[in-house]
């Protein structure tokens, strides 16, 4: 079963090697969202439990004002937990430790699985680096719209309690992850390119 799997996978690839590489990243790319699933909840409870940090007022970037007038940041994580705060501290350390994680093992597995990249890997690092703190801004600044109303529905609006609260983890993770996956791919074609290898000339 599994070496015709591999067969038709490797037909496949020759067959349509950009259809093939677009579903091996949604492949990968969902499989990564599958861990932040796991992890961001995971570190919310221990930076809330463990640590004050829900209380510690995190809100950078001023870029305007709100719908309702008031300053907007870029970066919005209000003291208190939600949906009354905005998480503060530990939200904002659990959203960011959990993307890094991510990330790092979609840079890895999509060079070496997806695109079989033999370029440097280390001007592949620098170019990734700089599109996450480009893609972590876009991503932040998205979030100050729809983060506070989603908690604020599902925990207190459905009166869902704890388990709404889970749920808009989950709903923020997969907007983060769509962000992501729409602007990743056409960066990773950019850089994770093939080289045609050396050939080595045979002297008698």
């Amino acid at each position: 079963m599994i070496t015709r799997i591999r067969s038709w996978w490797t037909a496949f690839q020759t067959k349509h090697p950009e259809l093939s590489k677009f579903a091996m990243f949604f492949l990968l790319s969902n499989g990564v969202t599958v861990l932040q699933f796991i992890l961001m909840p995971g570190f919310r409870w221990g930076f809330e439990t463990f640590t004050d940090l829900v209380n510690v007022d995190f809100q950078v970037f001023p870029v305007g004002s709100d719908v309702d007038g008031s300053q907007y940041h870029m970066f919005d994580y209000g003291e208190g937990a939600l949906p009354e705060g905005g998480g503060g501290l530990a939200y904002f350390l659990s959203v960011q430790i959990t993307l890094l994680i991510a990330q790092v093992i979609n840079f890895f597995a999509q060079r070496s699985i997806t695109f079989k990249s033999n370029t440097s890997i280390w001007w592949a690092a620098l170019w990734y680096t700089i599109a996450y703190i480009v893609i972590t801004f876009i991503a932040a600044a998205a979030q100050g719209f729809y983060k506070a109303p989603i908690y604020e529905l599902l925990i207190s609006g459905w009166g869902w309690g704890a388990t709404g609260e889970t749920i808009a983890d989950i709903v923020t993770m997969i907007i983060n992850a769509a962000i992501s996956f729409w602007v990743f791919y056409p960066i990773f074609k950019l850089i994770f390119r093939q080289v045609p290898e050396k050939s080595e000339v045979i002297t008698a």
